[in-house]
């Protein structure tokens, strides 16, 4: 692969995901790093992932790779392994973890140079922090801080506040979180206060995700109010945070405001929901969704879940 500077690097694990809903039960790939790959594949941007995953997945990384994606796949012994359970309302579900993958050190770290450094870690230790302070003096750091608060015991995944936030918050210049997330790090269930004591941490952007209700972005001592639409259905909300994020940091590339960027990241989340698997649409067709407003019942306009 030659060295060459990209607009998005992201570092995740693909996992082996199994999703259970009322609707149906699939296995697929998954993970931050394969929804948020795959919903960049018909999009003008220079983009790479840095993953790892067991031999025996090369496939999924082969399929990537087909679409015309840049792949650094390091070895594991094994690919992480996820069971995701979706009750009627999607705005919850129950995760199970039956295999973990090799953690992303520096020292592991390929040769990767990019203006936005995108992080999804699915579990506490899958991405180092002493690699985010390095990818940070190289670059903008964007991370879901989901994968932080987890751990697993007995198979189960549990939450609980980031040892290290203080270490690494300062490094990270977009946190996206859901308003779960948010209260297990900021011990407040106030969206406002809880944007505003990671932004005090250190976080120059900060993304709260609140499911059915929206979302906010906290930047510049400003709150924005980001709408989103009602999709035509729910299928499959597995991914949802992922591609809202995707259609956020590639619209930030393109120049776009902190509001543009975050209705055009929803539009493409609310997309995304209508079917199961990763988003596979253009800028487009997000833009459709945009330019004709879905609005609820009251004339609003609703999000969905954004995990």
């Amino acid at each position: 692969m030659l060295r060459t500077m990209y607009d998005i690097c992201t570092i995740g694990h693909i996992t082996l995901d199994k999703v259970v809903t009322d609707q149906l039960v699939k296995f697929m790939p998954g993970g931050t790093s394969f929804y948020f790959s795959k919903a960049l594949r018909n999009f003008d941007v220079n983009y790479v992932l840095v993953t790892a995953l067991a031999a025996k997945e090369s496939a999924v990384v082969d399929d990537i790779r087909h679409d015309g994606i840049d792949v650094w796949a390091l070895p594991s012994e094994h690919t992480v392994y996820f069971e995701n359970i979706y009750k009627s309302n999607q705005d919850h579900r129950e995760q199970n973890v039956h295999h973990t993958a090799a953690s992303f050190t520096l020292a592991g770290m390929p040769p990767v140079e990019a203006r936005i450094f995108h992080l999804g870690p699915l579990l506490s230790d899958d991405i180092s922090v002493e690699l985010v302070q390095s990818l940070a003096r190289k670059g903008t750091v964007s991370l879901d801080i989901q994968g932080y608060l987890r751990y697993v015991k007995a198979k189960k995944v549990f939450y609980r506040d980031w040892v290290a936030k203080k270490e690494a918050l300062p490094s990270v210049t977009i946190l996206k979180a859901n308003e779960f997330e948010m209260e297990v790090i900021t011990g407040t269930s106030d969206v406002r206060d809880g944007a505003r004591y990671l932004a005090d941490l250190g976080v120059r952007e900060v993304i709260i995700t609140l499911g059915s209700k929206g979302s906010i972005v906290y930047t510049g001592d400003q709150f924005y109010t980001i709408p989103a639409f009602t999709p035509s259905g729910i299928v499959d909300a597995t991914g949802c945070g992922d591609t809202y994020m995707a259609g956020y940091l590639w619209k930030k590339t393109q120049g776009a405001s902190v509001q543009e960027a975050g209705e055009f990241g929803a539009a493409m989340a609310t997309l995304k929901i209508e079917s199961s698997g990763p988003f596979s649409g253009t800028p487009e067709t997000v833009e459709n969704i945009l330019k004709h407003s879905r609005l609820g019942k009251a004339g609003n306009r609703v999000v969905v879940p954004t995990f």
